[in-house]
């Protein structure tokens, strides 16, 4: 065992590495007796490709959508469900996706004879936003999916409805071949499902200033001889219920995750009167936040079982039978699961990973129990000796509060340091803020934690997985809770021997960024931060960035006649003057949900103050990075900015320039 100053150590992870098996599979459906899913290629300017596996013993098992398709809409900006598929009637599967580069509809037959090339469905947009289309099912000769069209040059001219489209290419050219189902005055909605039967749709909706964490509606409504949409009404939610999702069972029943207990549980739901009962009364999460239609915590089995994803923190997968509220889960390492599930017949698909293994495409026989990965990277890229052992702690913050914590320790085979030194650790603050990180293998953390670098992702007051109170401590409270409650677990950290008190960072991208930032105009807690695609100012926030969270600063910091006074108080651009600490700065010049003016209003801020900082923007990048080269770029540049400050040598990594105006 080598004897290194932690952050020194030499470690087989390097940026390429971490950045090439960035992301996860994605969006699982079953089509016949095939399953499919994306999944991304950051060395390929971070497309996503849909995966085909067929039965074993039918030929090449598993193939893909070949380059240049990019399977990946940008409803909302963030996207949804970009794919739908069914059996042709003469044999083969019939798909039907999104295409991110002009974000039209194509239908591709695989088997068709000569293989022909995916076929246009949908028109290019006569308007500058264009149109967008997510959450799509197969109904005869039609698309049935949410539609978001832009009517003008502001995010917030934009229209969301249900509409159909044919699927014989005809509205390719014509606009007005697409038929629309709903009207728009309900300004967001997921795409349809359909009731077996087919006689009647569900879907879900909600309105400014809501968010869909905040309060969703179920609608219902009959399915008209001539494929229109009648009587639409609520039969479940309203302002303070949030319904994460809405199913049909085989024989009819419709099913919905609500959180009117305080958790969001399955519910068996009438859809004539509403009437609601609970089908697993748990103080767990059944559903999480709707950030992207299409997302999937539970799916009907034939038989009459209910597959889910559920716990408090993190999912696991388990089978419930909804007459009698028994719940068994499924065996084997994973830890967390993602929302997305396919059945196929006895069969469940999910996506999970554990803290040995990243997230993979794994199958559960619920006949026989068993269940198998039968999509994933490969074997493991580097001797898992090398990755972190993470520990779930809970710490205590201000007023006694509970914050959950996700500590990964420094971790090398060969490598320690020596017995009077501690480590530097880096918390992590996750995106969301309505969000959470589970305890899984990650490969960017493990590019730290194999240098001598602990990280610690905390799962802050306001981020999901902990019920609807914990979600509720972030109630106009953005900048202050979140902020708090990282901070109390780096102090304890600190303070029980873990962690360096003098070399302590943080770093988090999207609002992890906005935390990241506002920690160091609020303390001087961190000897630096590394700051990505974030949001820095509230009001500006308020009116650049899209339709979606448009009104989300409502809930985070309150409402818009109050927001000027508490963007003074919070925002790190207004507050650039307390900021002592060095930064690197890393932004999507594409970015249309945390705008590039945002990093540029704290660059500016900056000017003539002697604080060590770096801005990197990056063509081609949007909200959240999916190129390799860009990833490698910021992982480095992250790495350097540790290594100056906390005094540790490297040379393995581009210097990073930090510049300082005095």
């Amino acid at each position: 065992m080598q004897t290194c100053p932690y952050g020194s150590w030499p470690s087989p992870i390097d940026a390429g590495l971490a950045a090439s098996l960035d992301g996860r599979p994605e969006y699982l459906g079953a089509v016949g007796d095939e399953v499919w899913w994306t999944e991304p290629r950051p060395q390929e300017a971070g497309r996503r490709t849909l995966v085909r596996r067929r039965p074993a013993g039918a030929g090449t098992e598993v193939s893909e959508l070949p380059a240049p398709w990019n399977v990946r809409s940008r409803f909302t900006e963030y996207g949804g469900l970009p794919w739908a598929g069914a059996e042709r009637a003469s044999g083969g599967p019939l798909l039907v996706f999104v295409h991110f580069a002009d974000q039209r509809l194509y239908a591709y037959e695989p088997d068709a004879p000569g293989a022909p090339e995916p076929r246009p469905l949908t028109p290019v947009s006569a308007t500058g936003g264009g149109l967008r289309w997510a959450d799509p099912v197969l109904r005869g000769g039609e698309v049935w999916c949410v539609l978001e069209e832009f009517t003008g040059p502001a995010p917030s001219d934009v229209r969301r409805v249900l509409a159909a489209v044919p699927l014989d290419g005809s509205a390719a050219g014509d606009r007005s071949s697409v038929r629309e189902l709903t009207d728009d005055r309900h300004r967001f909605t997921t795409g349809p499902r359909l009731s077996p039967d087919g006689r009647r749709a569900a879907w879900l909706v909600w309105d400014h200033p809501l968010m869909p964490w905040d309060g969703t509606e179920l609608q219902l409504a009959e399915v008209t001889a001539d494929g229109g949409l009648s009587g639409a009404r609520t039969v479940l939610g309203g302002p303070d219920e949030s319904v994460a999702q809405v199913e049909w069972t085989a024989d009819g029943t419709l099913l919905a995750v609500s959180d009117r207990g305080g958790w969001w549980n399955p519910y068996r739901v009438d859809p004539d009167t509403g009437w609601a009962v609970n089908l697993c009364l748990r103080e767990e999460e059944f559903g999480g936040a709707l950030w992207k239609p299409g997302l999937r915590w539970i799916a009907p089995l034939p038989d009459g079982l209910v597959a889910v994803l559920h716990g408090q923190g993190s999912s696991v997968l388990g089978i419930l039978d909804p007459e009698s509220g028994d719940l068994v889960d499924a065996a084997g390492p994973w830890t967390a699961w993602q929302p997305t599930l396919a059945v196929q017949g006895s069969r469940v698909y999910g996506v999970a990973a554990s803290p040995r293994s990243a997230y993979e495409v794994v199958e559960l026989d619920t006949a026989s129990g068993h269940a198998r990965v039968v999509g994933a990277q490969g074997a493991d890229p580097v001797d898992p000796a090398y990755y972190p052992e993470p520990q779930s702690r809970t710490f205590l913050g201000p007023d006694d509060r509970q914050i959950h914590a996700h500590v990964y320790p420094p971790h090398h085979p060969a490598c320690r340091a020596a017995a009077d030194e501690l480590p530097p650790y880096v918390v992590w603050v996750h995106g969301g803020p309505t969000d959470h990180v589970p305890p899984v293998l990650d490969l960017h953390i493990a590019y730290f934690t194999s240098r001598g670098i602990g990280v610690v992702e905390v799962n802050y007051g306001g981020s999901t997985g902990y019920g609807r109170a914990y979600r509720e401590r972030l109630r106009e409270q953005w900048g202050v809770v979140d902020v708090e409650d990282c901070a109390a677990v780096a102090r304890a950290l600190a303070a029980e021997g873990t962690a360096d008190p003098v070399r302590l960072a943080i770093r988090g991208g999207s609002a992890g960024g906005w935390t990241a930032a506002a920690s160091l105009a609020a303390t001087d807690l961190y000897a630096c931060a590394a700051i990505i695609y974030p949001v820095l100012d509230l009001l500006g926030f308020a009116e650049e960035t899209h339709d979606l969270e448009s009104r989300y600063i409502d809930g985070l910091a309150g409402p818009p006649q109050t927001l000027a006074v508490v963007s003074r108080e919070r925002s790190p651009v207004a507050n650039a003057d307390r900021i002592t600490a060095p930064f690197v700065l890393l932004q999507g010049l594409d970015d249309a949900v945390c705008p590039p003016a945002q990093a540029e209003r704290l660059t500016a801020a900056m000017r003539g103050r002697p604080v060590p900082h770096a801005y990197l923007a990056f063509e081609g990048e949007g909200h959240g990075f999916r190129r390799a080269d860009t990833m490698v770029r910021a992982l480095e540049a992250e790495l350097s900015l540790y290594a100056q400050v906390f005094g540790i040598e490297r040379t393995d990594v581009p210097r990073l320039t930090l510049e300082t105006s005095s």
